[in-house]
């Protein structure tokens, strides 16, 4: 997880949050491990998380929607 005030990156941050069940569960839609991918689905990816039906087995920590929020706000650095 990201310090408060460290920069969101996919690669480092957001990508390891996603396991390779997520992955197989999404690959009919698009690839959770691929940066362009998430970066052109992030609204809804993040709408879901928050909402709770993403993942599919059971809904995220609060502090993980919120890395990925603060992603998605900061310009979703690669």
């Amino acid at each position: 997880m990201p310090e408060s005030d460290e920069m969101v990156s996919f690669a480092a941050h957001i990508k390891p949050l996603f396991r390779e069940h997520d992955r197989q569960s999404m690959s009919f839609a698009f690839d959770l491990w691929s940066y362009d991918d998430v970066r052109g689905h992030a609204a809804g990816i993040l709408e879901r998380l928050e909402n709770g039906t993403m993942p599919c087995d059971g809904a995220w920590p609060a502090d993980r929607v919120e890395v990925f929020k603060r992603w998605t706000e900061s310009g979703c650095q690669p």
